[in-house]
């Protein structure tokens, strides 16, 4: 007896059918539409206001997109002027070992007066940090005698008379050349001017 138990109980828990493929949409079957045609206009007008949708999101993310990689570039540019600026404010320091050196080799005499290999050490030592200046964007900027005088890139130490009006706001003289540092004048070349009067 128990085996014909089993059995009915067996047919029972049959799987029931699948209806899978149905697909409700809540919206258009709450409206109570018996016409296909309706449905169809009803689901037609819900992917079109999906579609805006989707293209309203998808111009945002596109604009926060370009948003970031204008703000990495931002990013990016500020930290190499901020490199720029420190390595600038520490060459401008090293300037005034630079003009010590320089100041050396002007007196001619004494520079002579020292022994030639204490000579040469020490020009290859200024040599060296000329070199590294250089490789950091730091340039000697020294102007010609006969260069007319600019104001913006040019420092007057000094104005003499001159005669022949041709010479009136040219260069005479270098009196202390200047520097610029990656393309920018940081130190002007001080310089004699000359100046003609009638």
């Amino acid at each position: 007896m128990n085996n014909d138990n089993d059995e009915v109980k067996k047919e029972d828990t049959k799987p029931e059918e699948d209806n899978s493929e149905v697909v409700y949409d809540a919206d258009i079957d709450s409206d109570n539409m018996s016409d296909p045609k309706e449905k169809i206009a009803k689901l037609k007008e819900k992917i079109k206001k999906l579609q805006a949708e989707k293209d309203e999101y998808m111009n945002g993310w596109q604009r926060e997109r370009a948003d970031f990689v204008n703000y990495k570039k931002r990013a990016d540019e500020e930290k190499k002027d901020y490199i720029k600026f420190a390595n600038e404010n520490l060459l401008e320091e090293m300037l005034t070992v630079l003009e010590s050196f320089d100041m050396a080799f002007m007196n001619k005499e004494q520079w002579n007066a020292v022994p030639q290999n204490w000579r040469v050490g020490v020009e290859y030592i200024h040599s060296q940090l000329v070199k590294i200046l250089d490789e950091n964007g730091l340039k000697e900027f020294v102007p010609k005698i006969g260069d007319s005088f600019d104001v913006k890139l040019h420092v007057a130490e000094e104005v003499v008379p001159v005669t022949d009006e041709k010479e009136d706001g040219l260069i005479k003289e270098i009196k202390k050349k200047g520097y610029t540092m990656n393309g920018k004048i940081i130190i002007a070349p001080k310089v004699v001017v000359g100046e003609f009067k009638k």
